[in-house]
């Protein structure tokens, strides 16, 4: 992708002839600008859904660039950056954001700068799905839930401004009951593979069926799960204190706690992300070739264990 003008001014125009179906770019039928994938992104996972904390959305690029091939990542790692222009996508999206916290230079010799630097450098859009992907219908935790085959699947906490199943984390019922390490077991062999594995607290041999997750840090939901009577909770990042103090308020022993990776927990959601973007994009008309990334962005490499 060739480096394109960094003129901004006419960003509303070409997000409302996009809505139209006229760029106004003189491209070929069929070709997607940032600004189109931006409005089918908006419709799977609307900003509005994002957590108020949160920095969601395009992060560099310029509506009217187009794009022929995108790459889905948890990360803006420095490797993940570089698949993406190997891979020769105009445009990268990640889950986590790239600047959530505020910067007040995005120098070269800097970790986020260098990042910046390179993606504009190489005319590589970066564009975040965040929270807002937590929390919409087929997002992280619902991904996860499906995984694991949940059934009659809730949000832990509804979304304050969305619909009645669009909200932070998912509840539902197994099919049948299972012991804690068979169903330890199950999520170990959905996650794809890295250094950290799966922790678990509780009775290997009791018994669950009620099931609460959260794809990546979920220790602050630890009242909506007690609330949901679930069995036991499936989340990532779990910290000492929090975990034991659940523990510790524990009813009849549950609700069990498994902890696994934050970017593991994540994973999953990418590919039925690519797909539902996919969808969506050849149903407009657009023709975009959209991969999965697969670099690991786990930050751990190996973990020694007794025995």
């Amino acid at each position: 992708m060739e480096p394109v003008n960094t003129d901004v001014s006419a960003e509303s125009d070409a997000a409302a002839s996009a809505v139209d179906g006229d760029t106004g770019t003189g491209e070929a039928p069929g070709t997607a600008t940032l600004g189109m994938i931006q409005l089918a992104v908006e419709e799977l996972w609307p900003e509005s859904l994002a957590e108020d904390w949160d920095e969601v959305g395009l992060v560099a690029g310029h509506p009217n660039a187009e794009v022929r091939r995108v790459l889905f990542a948890v990360d803006p790692t420095t490797d993940v950056i570089e698949e993406a222009i190997e891979f020769g996508a105009e445009l990268l999206i990640t889950h986590h954001p790239l600047l959530l916290k505020g910067v007040t230079s995005v120098a070269a010799n800097t970790a986020k700068g260098k990042a910046v630097h390179r993606l504009i450098e190489s005319g590589t859009a970066l564009l975040t799905v965040h929270t807002n992907g937590d929390s919409a219908v087929g997002g992280v935790s619902d991904v996860l839930a499906d995984a694991l085959g949940l059934k009659n699947v809730a949000p832990l906490t509804p979304a304050a401004n969305g619909l009645p199943e669009e909200g932070i984390g998912r509840v539902g019922d197994l099919e049948e009951m299972l012991t804690l390490g068979d169903f330890a077991a199950r999520v170990f062999g959905i996650l794809p593979s890295v250094a950290g594995g799966v922790r678990v607290s509780g009775d290997r041999d009791g018994l669950v069926r009620r099931v609460a997750v959260c794809g990546g840090a979920g220790d602050s939901l630890f009242g909506e799960v007690r609330a949901s009577n679930a069995d036991v909770y499936l989340t990532a990042d779990l910290r000492h204190h929090p975990a034991s103090e659940a523990r510790e308020a524990a009813v009849n022993d549950r609700p069990y706690l498994i902890d696994v990776s934050h970017f593991a927990s994540e994973w999953l959601w990418l590919p039925a992300a690519a797909e539902a973007l996919g969808n969506v994009l050849t149903d407009q008309g657009h023709d975009v070739e959209i991969r999965v990334s697969t670099t690991n962005s786990d930050p751990w490499d190996f973990i020694l264990t007794p025995g």
